[in-house]
């Protein structure tokens, strides 16, 4: 299970180097921006669901031309810089939020885009709940997250060193799709993309994971330091396996959009209009 509190305060520490090690964002925030070309919507309010830094901003911006733009993340500092990019004059708004309780009207949203938010989500089905809350019928739900397959040369090269939890175990398409049914959307479209990143050490990689925000924050991890020497086994372990080519580090990219369906009614709430019901002949 993942620490929320470890999760905002990394992000807030993250802020002023995030852009730096943001490629892997802007890779799949420029494959969600493209598989929304051919989608019809006529949008007065987008959502950008962890926003980070705002960068999705001028994109969308073009994207939705009448709409208002509304960018939520949890962690201050990461919506300070977002303000800050945006342009004169443009109707965007910033809010801090938790995905799973967002300060939103039922069905007051048209698009809501999240950007490899749910590999920092422990159980997505809150957040997907909210998605359906707040979108409205036939809007479009667009997200991008990691499949199963990430990060597992570094889970290998853990698994030398101790067999503690290290890396989170990232829900795979078929998974997202039942919960995104689940949740009352509709309509689920997904499909995987592969990207492999390429690093001279791991020196370099950890480097831009501390940058981006993405360290241990599995609450399962280790309590206390982890100290040099298991820190310098793992890294010499995971060099090791590379090889003389350098570190090439696989990410298995899960891109998905669906629909609002309007409201979910409570089951164990059930109407019946009267008129409906015959009466009874004797």
């Amino acid at each position: 299970m993942l620490n929320a509190r470890h999760i905002r305060r990394r992000f807030e520490r993250a802020a002023d180097h995030f852009d730096d090690a943001d490629f892997v964002y802007k890779w799949t925030r420029d494959g969600l921006l493209t598989r929304l070309e051919p989608l019809l919507v006529d949008a007065n309010t987008v959502i950008d669901l962890g926003s980070a830094t705002g960068a999705a901003q001028r994109q969308l911006n073009k994207r939705f031309r009448k709409a208002r733009l509304v960018s939520i993340d949890v962690a201050h500092r990461m919506l300070k810089k977002a303000r800050a990019k945006r342009a004169w004059l443009s109707k965007n708004a910033f809010a801090q939020a938790s995905a799973d309780a967002l300060p939103l009207a039922t069905g007051s949203a048209d698009v809501i885009f999240a950007n490899l938010l749910l590999p920092w989500i422990d159980d997505p089905g809150p957040v997907f709940s909210e998605v359906a809350r707040v979108l409205r019928k036939g809007g479009i739900f667009s997200f991008a997250t990691l499949g199963p397959d990430s990060l597992r040369e570094i889970s290998r090269a853990w698994a030398t060193v101790d067999d503690g939890a290290h890396v989170k175990r990232f829900p795979d398409m078929h998974d997202l799709g039942d919960a995104l049914v689940n949740a009352g959307l509709s309509d689920p479209v997904l499909d995987v993309d592969r990207l492999s990143v390429s690093y001279r050490s791991s020196r370099d990689l950890f480097a831009d994971l501390t940058a981006a925000g993405a360290r241990n924050t599995l609450q399962q991890r280790r309590q206390t330091l982890t100290g040099r020497s298991r820190y310098s086994a793992m890294s010499a372990a995971l060099e090791t396996a590379a090889g003389n080519e350098g570190i090439a580090l696989d990410l298995e990219l899960v891109f998905g959009h669906c629909w609002g369906a309007g409201p979910k009614m409570d089951p164990s709430n059930y109407r019946i209009d009267a008129a409906q019901i015959p009466r009874r002949r004797r």
